[in-house]
């Protein structure tokens, strides 16, 4: 299964695709005209349903088999929303909008899945349904939690799930994967210190919220080093930090501070969100100030079950025959965990080679990796279902 020469054909159509993609990016669930174009093309490819609205603006696309003995039913999924960067690539095809930016390469993944649809549209080579996901706000809104909440796994009876993201610093069309734990849990955190505010003069007649934050950042750092089991990964970070005085003499009577958690297991995750209440709670309390914390959940940890993780393994060996099995995970987050958290299934990197990192202003998606990324998303479909 190596990769197809039908995309090597409709490299040109394909390339041309994720390129006005590029020029019109959209941000979170705002991508009307995306996923407009995006239906439109699956119903010039003769898909056999189009649904748009799913998860308020995803699009979902049904395209069956030749037969379908097996009863089962793959879905793949793309994201489709950009970045609010300001693009610094000076690219021909650069964004037109100010401000937005396809910073992530999500044009070239939805590019991909495209691809795949029209392949597997025409050749209807597999025993089974496909169900193409195409998702919107994967960039902090949730849309793949919002098109769960739609119903849609239960809709389309899908019963595994497989999503693909480009990674700049893999070689161009290498994958890399692995079992379990791929991506991190991300959480985020707000803390209001609130103390006793005055004359800097005079430390003695205040209590000084920013010693007392200043502890809390330093105390926080323990979850990690202290707290968790050292081969278990956390991250705590204090990111911002605001006082309510601009002026060098006043000591503020308020601090506020933001942050976010990074962990790879559930349980830890339970365990740092609580020791965070009772690190920053109890250090105000000992240095004389009150700190209230709001501690707000994200995306959920990325599990790739085992079983499912071999699949995309064997079907990416076979488009290219270069695969990591055991890359480490990485503390960066995916709202496909949504989707892995109702039904099995893997997510796979796609070297993108040396180019920018993602969420750089400098970064674009690289075309030659579109055969490999739609051959295996096709590949998927083929070998999961293969023909009766």
């Amino acid at each position: 299964m190596p990769v197809k020469n039908r995309f090597a054909e409709l490299l040109p159509e394909i390339t041309a695709w994720r390129r006005d993609f590029h020029e019109h990016p959209e941000l979170l669930f705002e991508v009307h005209r995306t996923a407009a174009r995006v239906a439109e093309l699956c119903r010039s490819f003769g898909c056999d349903e189009v649904t748009e609205g799913i998860g308020r603006t995803g699009v979902v696309a049904v395209i069956r088999g030749r037969t379908d003995t097996s009863g089962r039913v793959i879905g793949l999924r793309a994201d489709m929303d950009a970045l609010p960067i300001i693009e610094r690539t000076g690219l021909d095809y650069a964004s037109k909008t100010p401000g937005r930016m396809h910073a992530c390469g999500h044009d070239g993944h939805t590019a991909m899945l495209l691809g795949a649809a029209k392949y597997l549209a025409e050749t209807r080579n597999f025993d089974g349904t496909v169900v193409c996901i195409f998702q919107p706000a994967e960039e902090g809104g949730g849309g793949g939690r919002e098109m769960v909440q739609d119903g849609m796994m239960d809709r389309w009876n899908i019963q595994e799930v497989y999503g693909m993201h480009n990674m700049p610093g893999i070689p161009l069309g290498e994958f890399a994967i692995r079992p379990g734990s791929m991506m991190a849990a991300a959480d985020q955190f707000d803390i209001t210190v609130t103390g006793k505010g005055g004359h800097a003069a005079k430390p003695h007649d205040c209590i000084d919220t920013t010693v007392v934050s200043a502890h809390i950042i330093v105390a926080l750092q323990t979850i990690a080093s202290r707290n968790v089991d050292p081969l278990k990964q956390v991250v705590v970070s204090v990111c911002t930090v605001e006082t309510d005085s601009p002026a060098h003499n006043v000591i503020p009577q308020v601090v506020k501070m933001k942050g976010t958690v990074r962990t790879l297991d559930s349980a830890v995750r339970d365990f740092v969100e609580r020791r965070l209440h009772e690190i920053v709670e109890g250090t105000a309390k000992t240095l004389g100030a009150t700190a209230v914390v709001d501690y707000q959940r994200g995306y959920p940890v990325t599990v790739n079950t085992p079983e499912h993780t071999d699949y995309a393994i064997e079907v990416a060996r076979g488009v290219s025959g270069r695969v990591d099995a055991a890359t480490p995970p990485l503390m960066g987050a995916e709202d496909f965990s949504f989707m892995l958290e109702t039904r099995p299934g893997a997510y796979i990197f796609l070297g993108n080679g040396d180019t920018a990192m993602v969420h750089h202003p400098a970064y674009n998606f690289d075309d030659d990796a579109i055969p490999f990324g739609s051959s295996w998303y096709a590949g998927m479909a083929e070998a999961r279902m293969p023909a009766a």
